[in-house]
């Protein structure tokens, strides 16, 4: 997920329908000079003969199942780009400064034709006979190709992208594109799969042995976008990984996940993991997650945790619970808590939260 200045991000709400074959042409290219290529030999051999015999610029494109809960992904580059209504974001695939950002759609106004199931568009961008960029969109972006020539691959199995994908994952061509700052791209195209393959291939790149950045971006994908199969993988991580860094990252990846039990496993990474900083990230995340949920968890850690340095993040935690839910918490802190650093941030966090409530008990506080 690209963060540059000038890039919108707004997550989406909208859950995909179960989706269909792959459509045989493509719906919206525009200034492209579109040529439709069989995969029949299998997408790799298809895609390496393509890339052997291109000098100049061109792209490779397919459409595979895409799984659920997913996003309208389509191009935005401020919020001006919005005024025509969500489903407009034209891509210029030449273009670096304008992204494909998530944007959320309504019921009533919903981005994508699920009549027919619900597809993702994989792009990977030809250059001196290799992969240089790798894209990903749903099918109701209009992509312009800014005249280039376009090979719009049919008859693509949703196993052999995943497999050709998992070949770009580190793939030196992508660096020295400087994609690799923002990311795997070729994460994101494989979590996006309506296909096991994916599953099997993030789990890899989840695994021991793997550099540790390419393991967090990988459990954040099983949390975020691959269900239950998913969770269980990082339940199991949880249990077992030995690095504090990547239980921290653990706990923000289990917080993505959409499974209920998610909820329960933040609760006991924030009460028994060993590390400190893990439980105090655990209680950050599930704040944000659970709300009302959360309030005994982070009041046990308020209380019980041996950690002072825990309890002031479970503190923090309480300013993290939606709709000013952990106001009236933190004001009892501030009011019966032995700990006087404990009681000293509760108030801090309270100041700063421009709720009238606290503002009321600070001023009964000052005025006695």
């Amino acid at each position: 997920m690209d963060r540059h200045a000038g890039i919108l991000l707004i997550v989406a709400g909208a859950v995909l329908a179960p989706a269909s074959s792959a459509p045989a042409e493509p719906a919206r290219f525009a200034n492209a000079r579109l040529e439709t290529t069989a995969a029949a030999g299998g997408l790799e051999k298809t895609f390496r003969a393509l890339a052997a015999g291109r000098d100049a610029p061109a792209w490779v494109a397919w459409a595979v199942p895409a799984i659920g809960p997913s996003h309208h992904m389509c191009c935005y580059g401020s919020l001006d780009d919005l005024s025509s209504g969500p489903c407009s974001g034209r891509c210029f695939l030449e273009e670096e400064h304008r992204r494909a950002s998530l944007v959320s759609s309504s019921e009533k106004e919903d981005c994508v034709d699920r009549s027919a199931g619900v597809e993702i568009l994989v792009l990977i961008r030809l250059e001196s006979r290799e992969a240089a960029r790798l894209r990903t969109f749903s099918t109701d972006c209009t992509l312009d190709a800014g005249g280039l020539p376009v090979f719009w691959l049919t008859g693509v199995k949703p196993s052999e992208s995943v497999a050709l994908l998992e070949t770009f994952v580190g793939d030196p061509a992508f660096e020295r594109k400087k994609q690799r700052e923002n990311g795997e791209p070729a994460l994101g195209a494989i979590a996006l799969h309506d296909d096991p393959r994916a599953d099997a291939a993030l789990e890899r790149f989840v695994a021991p042995g793997n550099p540790e950045r390419l393991r967090r971006q990988a459990a954040f994908w099983l949390g975020n976008s691959r269900g239950r199969r998913g969770y269980e993988v990082l339940k199991s991580l949880a249990g077992r990984e030995e690095s504090d860094a990547l239980r921290r990252h653990l706990t923000f990846a289990i917080s993505q996940s959409g499974v209920p039990e998610a909820t329960d496993t933040l609760i006991a990474m924030a009460k028994k993991d060993a590390s400190a900083s893990v439980r105090g990230q655990a209680l950050f995340w599930l704040a944000q997650k659970a709300g009302r949920k959360a309030a005994p968890a982070i009041g046990d850690a308020i209380r019980d945790d041996p950690e002072t340095d825990v309890k002031r993040k479970a503190v923090f935690a309480l300013t993290q619970m939606p709709r000013g839910e952990g106001v009236p918490l933190l004001i009892e802190v501030a009011r019966t808590n032995r700990n006087p650093e404990v009681r000293k941030q509760a108030i801090f966090w309270l100041g700063q939260s421009r709720d009238p409530r606290a503002l009321e008990f600070i001023e009964a506080i000052l005025t006695k």
